[in-house]
């Protein structure tokens, strides 16, 4: 779900140049979300190969990161650990909307209805962990550190962004600046023309970075306060309080200071304030890693793609080879040439 601050934060344009030769930190559950929500058929299944075994993920995580690796870019995914007791409701909650859109898909297939059919599955999209295993392997074959978090994956992202380990943190979520990351990328690998969801308009994607001093001075509040507010406002830990949004969150935050104050005034009972505060202020991270960049397994590559999956072999190598000789170049890769 994440926290809505997309009307309130500093951000600007990036080009890929100004991103050659950073450290960029992936959110690897939530990049292959993506990739089985818009990997699929116009009917809205997924991808899967000459034995039924579903591919939509691992295709797009090998595009994905072939092409920024090609753009000399340096990628480190980071993957969830153990959810926070507090996130259980929102997981509940987003079970219970994939059961709804699965009985909604069944219906718009059963009358035709092929637009409203793919939408309805892609909001069904469920992720296995033999899914995020192979993942993984893809990525350690293509030299790309992958660093395994104990709690969110976020949060121990923005750590190592605080920390001068890498650059950026890239998330399609704005939780990111309240775990503290200094710059924030968004929409990496995926500009370009996007349908907006539920409604037939298109609108151009551009990679766009956050900067969390810049948002605060904009603001003129604190971190802190930016995560009271966002509480107020109901996040991944807690359910906010009808009414408040963003503006409103920012307008009595700046009047009262905090929430322990606010909460007197107006009466506004504290919860467990104290323990989702220290979700964003004090999270459960590692300090127990490497980014360690090493070179590309084609044997382990092509044994994964072509023998497990069954990728089209001279697909495979081809972007192999654009990646380990043209790096930096412009060079795209195709989706439809691995099958």
């Amino acid at each position: 779900m994440g926290i809505k601050l997309g009307d309130l934060v500093v951000k600007r344009s990036l080009t890929d140049d100004e991103l050659k030769g950073k450290i960029i930190t992936i959110d690897g559950y939530n990049h292959l979300y993506q990739f089985l929500s818009s990997i699929r058929t116009p009917e809205g299944h997924l991808l899967t190969n000459s034995k039924g075994r579903v591919i939509s993920h691992i295709k797009g995580i090998f595009s994905r990161s072939a092409n920024l690796l090609s753009k000399g870019i340096k990628i480190v995914y980071v993957f969830d650990g153990v959810p926070h007791p507090l996130k259980k409701n929102t997981l509940d909650q987003r079970r219970e909307r994939k059961e709804k859109a699965l009985r909604e898909w069944e219906e718009a297939l059963q009358r035709g209805d092929m637009e409203t059919a793919r939408t309805k599955a892609q909001q069904t999209t469920h992720l296995t962990p033999e899914m995020v295993d192979d993942a993984r392997r893809l990525l350690e074959c293509l030299g790309i550190p992958v660093i395994q978090a104990p709690g969110e994956g976020e949060a121990q992202a923005a750590h190592m962004v605080k920390r001068g380990d890498a650059f950026a943190s890239s998330s399609q979520d704005y939780d990111s600046i309240l775990f503290g990351a200094d710059r924030v990328i968004r929409n990496l690998g995926t500009t370009g023309r996007r349908k907006l969801p539920g409604i037939r308009k298109w609108v151009n994607v551009d990679v766009e970075m956050i900067d969390l001093a810049q948002t605060l001075d904009k603001l003129e509040i604190t971190r802190e306060q930016l995560v009271d507010m966002s509480i107020l406002m109901g996040t991944d830990f807690n359910k906010g309080y009808k009414g408040i949004g963003p503006k409103t969150g920012l307008k009595l935050i700046k009047e009262h200071g905090d929430l322990e104050t606010l909460s007197k005034i107006k009466r506004i009972p504290l919860f467990e304030w104290d323990e989702v505060r220290r979700i964003f202020l004090e999270p459960d991270i590692t300090t127990d890693y490497a980014i360690d960049f090493g070179s590309i397994d084609e044997n382990g590559v092509e044994d994964l793609l072509v023998g497990r999956f069954g990728f089209n072999s001279d697909g495979v190598r081809k972007n192999l080879d654009l990646i380990s000789k043209d790096v930096g170049s412009r060079s795209q890769f195709s989706l439809d040439a691995f099958i």
